[in-house]
């Protein structure tokens, strides 16, 4: 089982109103810092982060955002810690980085939306190219997968304050899971451990215990996997995105209970 990092949480002493009685005792807080992406000596993006699981991070985010077709254009990753947070140094292919250059060139001096990357609103939602996969799932090992996923969040277990994000098998077994305290972290954590691990991503399914923005839509999609179970609700751009990609969209995962919001054809009710 994944154990989180010393580095996710830190131990202190906090005082506690029980009942109304006041009282002191030991508690332990997820940690949040500045995670800066730099890619060929060149700073991206910075994200606030729990600074654990970081090559699995840098994987996940450089492959999520479009910024290497495939891990292997990813040739170095390495990364600093000083007390203003961390720095995370990717080398990618040069070809890559080239294309990232001109992504940057053309911000300079526009007025964005605000997104990371973004140049105009024309360009907040990027085009995905349809899923191929004819990969299908039962309803029973979704059901599997929300009963257990509780147990797999260590992080969670210790602070109380993080999000999780599990690839399942097509059966239903959480195989992989990654904590963080922004949930689109979590995403790109496990997306780059699945890659870093070799499995076959669009066997199985990724459930996440947050809301399913159009983002976390994008992300899941572009790892080629075909199934995405929230938790939470979902937006009504997240089921736009996932209606053209061809990706299976659940929200209000819970139980037995779940919401089918895109493509319920690769989803089997079938009691038995």
């Amino acid at each position: 089982m994944h154990l989180p990092a010393a580095r996710a949480y830190r131990a202190l002493k906090v005082n506690r109103v029980r009942a109304g009685l006041p009282s002191e005792g030991p508690d332990r807080v997820a940690e949040e810092v500045p995670v800066a992406l730099e890619f060929n000596g060149v700073s991206h993006a910075v994200m606030m982060a729990t600074p654990a699981d970081l090559e699995d991070f840098a994987y996940g985010f450089a492959v999520t955002e479009c910024i290497v077709d495939a891990p292997s254009q990813i040739h170095d990753c390495e990364w600093t810690f000083n007390a203003e947070g961390c720095t995370v140094h990717l080398t990618i292919a040069a070809s890559c980085f080239a294309r990232l250059k001109d992504k940057r060139r053309n911000l300079t001096g526009r007025t964005g939306c605000g997104l990371c990357g973004t140049e105009s609103l024309a360009h907040a939602v990027r085009s995905l190219e349809p899923l191929t996969t004819s990969q299908s799932f039962d309803a029973a090992a979704v059901a599997l997968a929300a009963a257990s996923l509780r147990e797999h969040q260590l992080l969670l277990a210790v602070t109380g304050a993080s999000h999780a994000a599990a690839w399942c098998t097509a059966d239903g077994h959480i195989e992989l899971i990654r904590e963080d305290v922004g949930r689109h972290n979590a995403l790109d954590k496990l997306v780059g451990a699945l890659l870093r691990s070799g499995l076959d991503a669009s066997s199985g399914f990724v459930m996440i215990t947050s809301r399913a923005s159009y983002e976390m839509v994008q992300k899941t999609a572009t790892a080629g996997i075909a199934l995405l179970a929230a938790v939470s609700g979902v937006t009504g751009l997240a089921v736009d995105v996932a209606q053209d990609a061809g990706l299976t969209l659940l929200g209000f995962t819970r139980g037995t209970d779940f919401s089918i919001y895109s493509h319920p054809q690769r989803l089997s009710l079938d009691a038995k």
